[in-house]
C-alpha cells in the first residue's frame, strides 16, 4: 500500500473568492478536511490540499464545484460543501446547475432550489411529464417540492387550481372512530399539506386562495366522481393507498392537468394483505408514455444529517431481515 503524500492546489481568483470558499471560520474548510482526511491550507492564492492521492483528486473536485458555484454567485454554506464533497467522491461536478435553479421564491423572500441530484432529477421530470412518481423516504423533499412546483404553476398561470390530497386513513386508524366533526378528523392527516402551503404563500395569502376554492387540501375519497381540468394535483402518502382508490384518482385528470404521486413503499400503513395502490400503479403503467417515476434515495434526505444514516441503517436492516432464515420461514 502507497502511503506516500501527494499534493495539488486550487488556485483562486481574488480574497473575496477565498473567503466564500472557505466560509467563516474556514468552516467549509473544516468539513473537506474532516470528510477527506486532507490537510487544506493557504499560500498566497492558492488553497493547498495533501493527504492520500484520491481523497486529494476528491477534495480538489469539491473545491472546484465550490469555486464554480461562488463564481456563479452563490453562497455556499458547510450544507453545500457536504454535498460537493459526496458528488466528487463519483467524479461528478453538479453544485451550480443545482444552485443556479430557483423554483420558488417564498412570501418571506427565501430562494428555494433544489438540494441534490436526485432533487434536481425529479423537478426537471415533474417539469417535463403529465403524471409523476415521486418515491422515496422521509425527507427527500419529495411532497414539499411538488408543492413548490404547484405554486409556481399557479402564479404564472399554467393552471387554476392546486388540489392537494392524501388518504385519511393511516396507522389502522379510520375517520368513523376519530373524535370530532368531519373537517376536525381530516385535518391531522393533511396538516402537513397545509404546513408547506403556509411556508410557500403566507397564511394571508393562502388564507384567501383557499376561501376562494383555488386551493383545495382535501382527503382521497372526495376526489371520487369529479374531473379535475386546468389543476396542478398531488397526491401524497400513495402508498396507503388501495388499487382501486389509485385507478379512481388518476383518473379523475382532465385537460391542462398535470399529476404528483408521492410515496414511500417502506411505510405502507394498509391492513395485511391488502396490495398497496402505488406498488400497483408503479407496474401497471411503468411502459405508459408520458408517465414518468422518479426513486429518491437517502442520499437525498435534507433534513439534519442523523436522519440520512438512520434512513439507511433501517433499510440496511429490512434487507438483512428479509435475508433471515427465520424471515423466510414465515
Amino acid at each position: 500500500m502507497n502511503n506516500e503524500t501527494f499534493e495539488d492546489k486550487v488556485v483562486l481568483s481574488d480574497s473575496r473568492e477565498a473567503f466564500e470558499i472557505a466560509g467563516t471560520h474556514d468552516e467549509n474548510l473544516n468539513v473537506i478536511e474532516k470528510l477527506t482526511g486532507c490537510k487544506l491550507f493557504f499560500k498566497d492564492n492558492e488553497i493547498v490540499v495533501s493527504g492520500e492521492e484520491e481523497k486529494v483528486k476528491q477534495a480538489v473536485r469539491a473545491i472546484n464545484d465550490l469555486q464554480s458555484a461562488v463564481k456563479a454567485g452563490n453562497r455556499v454554506t458547510k450544507r453545500e460543501t457536504r454535498y460537493a464533497v459526496a458528488l466528487a467522491a463519483g467524479g461528478e461536478h453538479k453544485l451550480t446547475s443545482l444552485m443556479g435553479d430557483v423554483i420558488y421564491v417564498t412570501a418571506r423572500g427565501k430562494q428555494l432550489r433544489p438540494m441534490t441530484i436526485g432533487q434536481k432529477r425529479y423537478i426537471d421530470t415533474i417539469r417535463k411529464n403529465d403524471v409523476v412518481f415521486g418515491i422515496g423516504p422521509a425527507g427527500t423533499g419529495k411532497t414539499y417540492l411538488a408543492v413548490c412546483l404547484a405554486v409556481a404553476a399557479f402564479k404564472s398561470k399554467q393552471v387554476e387550481k392546486i388540489i392537494l390530497t392524501r388518504p385519511a386513513v393511516e396507522a389502522g386508524e379510520k375517520l368513523g372512530f376519530l373524535p370530532g366533526d368531519l373537517q376536525n378528523k381530516v385535518d391531522p392527516y393533511l396538516r402537513p399539506l397545509y404546513d408547506g402551503l403556509f411556508d410557500l404563500l403566507g397564511a394571508e395569502t393562502f388564507q384567501k386562495l383557499f376561501e376562494k376554492q383555488v386551493i383545495e387540501v382535501a382527503p382521497l375519497a372526495y376526489m371520487r366522481g369529479r374531473t379535475l381540468d386546468d389543476a396542478f394535483i398531488i397526491l401524497d402518502e400513495a402508498q396507503n393507498t388501495t388499487p382501486e382508490q389509485m385507478k379512481m384518482f388518476l383518473t379523475r385528470m382532465g385537460v391542462g392537468s398535470k399529476v404528483v404521486v408521492t410515496g414511500d413503499v417502506t411505510q405502507i400503513d394498509l391492513p395485511d394483505k391488502v396490495r398497496s395502490g402505488l406498488i400497483d400503479a408503479l407496474h401497471v403503467l411503468r411502459n405508459v408514455e408520458g408517465i414518468a417515476q422518479v426513486r429518491l434515495t437517502e442520499k437525498d434526505v435534507v433534513r439534519h444529517r442523523l436522519v440520512q444514516q438512520i434512513v439507511k441503517a433501517y433499510e440496511q436492516a429490512a434487507e438483512e431481515k428479509s435475508g433471515s432464515p427465520e424471515h423466510k420461514k414465515v
